[in-house]
């Protein structure tokens, strides 16, 4: 299993067994859930938004906000900056924390128009665009790399909730294991993959959400559980 550690360190510590594995279990779960057709958006922006909406809420929400906001406004930067924050915020009111979501995506829109707009932020090389959402207001690792992965297309592997869940269960990894370690496990094991990381996460989401559930999983539906040494 892989414990905690520095992200350099991971490329030694990952079994020789595990670029197998990982590529066993998607597999595996491919066959059993379809392809997701991640990320549900008509344009990049649209993906950038909600990568912050769905900050601790349900997607079904997220999808009730933005619906609320296009029939406002066009989903532009500068469109969601001529709002006042407290018209905005009412019309995210579905997400939850929607004064702090409001105030989130009005610095995120302000940084990215800074930055010279969404153009400027694609000529940048991933490792600088990952420091740059990073250093945004409210953007932390996991919101970065949903913009990163979805929006921008880069081989960036998004880690969560789902799939912590899911790989300590199976072995993979050491409960309490670093988001940086976790993510150093993935895209060196499985090299960088664009198109394999989207449908990967989303299958870990679809398949945590509705069979490894963190209380009372359905270890009898679960087509991993031969396999899995916490199946009951």
């Amino acid at each position: 299993m892989i414990a905690d550690g520095g992200f350099n360190a991971v490329a030694a510590a990952v079994p020789a067994s595990t670029p197998e594995r990982l590529r066993e279990i998607f597999g595996t779960l491919l066959a059993a859930h379809g392809h997701q057709d991640w990320w549900p958006a008509d344009t990049p922006f649209e993906v950038m938004l909600g990568a912050v909406l769905t900050q601790n809420t349900a997607w079904t929400n997220v999808e009730k906000a933005l619906a609320r906001l296009t029939e406002r406004i066009p989903l532009t930067p500068e469109a969601l900056l001529g709002l006042a924050e407290t018209e905005l915020a009412e019309l995210l009111r579905p997400v939850g924390y929607f004064n702090v979501k409001a105030a989130r995506l009005r610095a995120f829109c302000a940084a990215l128009l800074e930055a010279g707009g969404e153009a400027a932020l694609a000529a940048e090389d991933t490792a600088s665009l990952r420091r740059r959402l990073l250093a945004m207001h409210g953007i932390g690792p996991e919101t970065a790399d949903d913009i990163l992965l979805y929006a921008f297309g880069r081989p960036v592997f998004v880690v969560d909730a789902y799939t912590r869940r899911l790989f300590v269960r199976l072995g993979v990894l050491e409960d309490g294991a670093g988001y940086e370690v976790i993510r150093g496990l993935f895209e060196q094991a499985l090299g960088p993959d664009t198109a394999l990381f989207n449908e990967y996460h989303a299958l870990i989401v679809r398949h945590a959400k509705d069979i490894c559930r963190a209380r009372r999983p359905r270890c009898g539906d679960c087509v991993l559980r031969a396999q899995c040494p916490s199946a009951v």
